[in-house]
């Protein structure tokens, strides 16, 4: 049994989705992957993106086929989930052209939470005209591990919403311990 209820639904603002995408960028105009946390609230049954967070400092690492947040950066992360009462729920990182599938290193060595959301867009997320909907959405299921959602699939559990700006906190790896 899991400590964690099942997700049905992802709600995902769409000024989330738009500042994710430019937060990644930065990283594809130098050959690299990006990242994105995404933090919320999970209750009945859904969660909702409440705030992003962005990655710096020697805690992560950015490659073109490569993205590493260790642990110490995590646990600053952790740090922030409990000061603002919400969980890590999600998030979006780039690859490099079409490929929106996680690789066999992000299955392996991704976040292993139930109910996890894992979204790769595609291009380094470079390309303006990219909609949630153009990138790979994988959940993490207990007992299974991740598993790409089909389309139907998609449209039925993750829901764009027009809302105001999410907040954007900065977490900075120090490198004691990362």
């Amino acid at each position: 049994m899991t400590h964690f209820p099942a997700i049905d639904k992802w709600i995902v603002p769409q000024s989330a989705f738009t500042d994710s995408l430019r937060e990644m960028a930065s990283d594809g105009l130098r050959g690299n992957e990006g990242v994105t946390l995404w933090l919320g609230k999970r209750m009945n049954g859904q969660a909702e993106v409440t705030h992003l967070v962005a990655l710096r400092g020697p805690g992560i690492v950015k490659k073109p086929l490569l993205l590493v947040i260790r642990p110490g950066l995590l646990n600053k992360v952790t740090d922030l989930t409990i000061r603002y009462g919400v969980a890590l729920i999600g998030q979006i990182h780039s690859h490099y052209g079409q490929n929106t599938d996680l690789s066999i290193t992000d299955k392996t060595y991704g976040v292993a939470v139930p109910y996890y959301l894992s979204i790769v867009a595609p291009y380094f997320a470079l390309r303006t005209d990219i909609t949630i909907f153009d990138c790979g959405i994988h959940v993490f299921e207990p007992s299974k591990g991740y598993r790409r959602m089909n389309q139907n699939e998609v449209l039925s559990r993750v829901q764009v919403v027009q809302k105001g700006t999410i907040p954007f906190l900065t977490v900075k790896g120090d490198g004691d311990g990362e």
